[in-house]
């Protein structure tokens, strides 16, 4: 997935557990560590509130884009590929 998610980045830089991010943006830290670990499809823009107002950030330290480097994210997403 182009969109990397670096939860892990701003925890360490706020010395804080995934738990008490958890606790304190009001989200299961299973939930948090399905964000965390880029496995979410979305998320909602409270939570993203949340986490910024936690963590004393901008979504942009928490989110970031990378450009897609295979064509396998394409082909799962049923789109058509043609070659030349």
């Amino acid at each position: 997935m182009p969109i990397t998610v670096d939860i892990d980045v701003m925890l360490a830089r706020r010395k804080m557990s995934v738990g008490e991010l958890a606790e304190r943006v009001g989200i299961t830290p299973a939930n948090l560590a399905v964000l965390k670990n880029g496995r979410a499809k979305a998320v909602r823009f409270a939570t993203l509130a949340a986490l910024c107002e936690v963590l004393e950030c901008q979504p942009g330290d928490l989110l970031r884009w990378e450009p897609d480097t295979g064509d396998d994210d394409v082909a799962a997403a049923g789109i058509a590929v043609s070659e030349g």
